[in-house]
């Protein structure tokens, strides 16, 4: 097979998966006017094979999404341009499908297709090469954004760094749960009294009054018991109290620093290590930052995965909360699994609150598992994560 017919799909993963497989020399991608006119996606797709390490040819036929009889007169023309070709069946519209069912019966090219629930190529007509064959491919958290015209961005998190704090993030979020619920006092006292500095390095030690302005008015004291415990599992040191009157104390470092100063910190950092120790995921990132390329037209975007991680061929969406999980929520995460990883996508929402039956509802509507307080407080995370990703633990 020196040419692969793809029948272009909105799921991106659908595009790239059989030519990353079989690699030919050429790929054809019957696609809509849209695609076949936006040289944006088109450089995407190229710029994300010349990533996987090889450079096929790249051609983009616009091809009718409803007319079956038209598509089988370009798929015949193809064939005859190029006779060792075969058409990957997988994705594409109903008549697509329909139209290269009639050409490889009328011509003899091979026909085959994948199956995401055993993640192996099945043949459908006279492609032995793709019967029964294990899909072997792994892809990076960056390679599904790239794969789908978007684009990684660098995060709220410098994460080639992130391993030398691992064991620091389970006594964190054992501190948050012990605090739980004075936690946003906490951090906002932490922030009132080290202020940010832009643009220069931040000082480590920090100095100030036992009682500070709060939110709206109110008044917000330091809480002992919390910074007694935050300088026990070392991330300040040096920590004096007078009461009433003063604190001071030194951050452990400027991560540290960056950690305790920001509220969502704490569960991101959690959920980031879970995946690590799931020891399932091929890719794990925290506060992946994807810029939408590819919009055909519309305005360009970006947002911010709190963690995502990636196992095979297969993405997960987490999106942490320490709020109630609202609708609003739900749909943005849903809008992007489904940019960018596919059908076969997972996401998930993890809340420091009990979920409501409503939010649940919505969820299972969605398809997005839901992590909740309870799973949280019983170390559930990490079995939650397997069993989304369906592997075994």
């Amino acid at each position: 097979m020196d040419t692969l017919i793809e029948l272009y799909d909105d799921r991106a993963i659908e595009n790239i998966l059989a030519p990353d497989m079989f690699r030919p020399q050429r790929i054809v991608y019957l696609c809509s006017v849209e695609i076949a006119q936006n040289r944006n996606r088109q450089d995407k797709l190229r710029s994300f094979f010349l990533r996987r390490g090889w450079e096929p040819e790249l051609i983009f036929m616009e091809a009718s999404l409803f007319k079956a009889d038209r598509i089988l007169r370009q798929l015949l023309t193809i064939g005859e341009k190029y006779s060792d070709c075969a058409v990957d069946v997988t994705g594409g519209s109903d008549a697509a499908l329909f139209a290269a069912g009639m050409f490889s019966a009328q011509t003899g090219a091979p026909a085959f297709t994948y199956s995401r629930k055993s993640n192996r190529f099945y043949d459908i007509s006279g492609a032995a090469f793709a019967d029964n064959l294990d899909c072997t491919l792994s892809y990076s958290v960056e390679d599904f954004f790239l794969m789908a015209g978007g684009t990684l961005l660098p995060g709220r998190v410098d994460n080639a760094i992130l391993g030398k704090y691992l064991d620091d993030f389970d006594p964190f979020f054992s501190c948050f749960l012990r605090f739980r619920r004075d936690w946003s006092d906490i951090i906002s006292y932490i922030q009132r009294i080290s202020p940010a500095e832009y643009g220069q390095i931040p000082p480590m030690s920090v100095q100030g009054k036992y009682t500070v302005k709060g939110d709206h008015g109110s008044r917000n004291s330091a809480n002992e018991a919390a910074l007694k415990e935050f300088a026990r599992i070392g991330f300040i040191r040096d920590l004096t109290i007078a009461s009433g009157e003063s604190v001071s104390f030194r951050f452990r470092d400027a991560n540290i620093r960056a950690w305790l100063r920001d509220v969502g910190s704490v569960l991101e950092l959690y959920a980031y290590k879970a995946c690590i120790d799931a020891g399932i995921f091929n890719d794990v990132i925290s506060s992946a930052i994807v810029r939408w390329d590819d919009t055909l037209g519309h305005a360009i975007v970006s947002n911010e995965i709190d963690v995502m991680a990636a196992r095979g061929v297969v993405p997960l969406f987490l999106s942490c909360k320490a709020t109630d999980i609202k609708t609003e929520a739900l749909n943005e995460l849903a809008i992007l699994r489904d940019r960018f990883g596919g059908k076969g996508a997972k996401a998930a929402i993890i809340t420091t609150e009990p979920c409501s039956a409503a939010a649940r509802h919505r969820a299972a509507q969605l398809e997005i598992a839901v992590i909740d307080l309870e799973e949280l407080k019983d170390s559930q995370l990490v079995h939650r994560l397997k069993v989304i990703m369906k592997a075994q633990s």
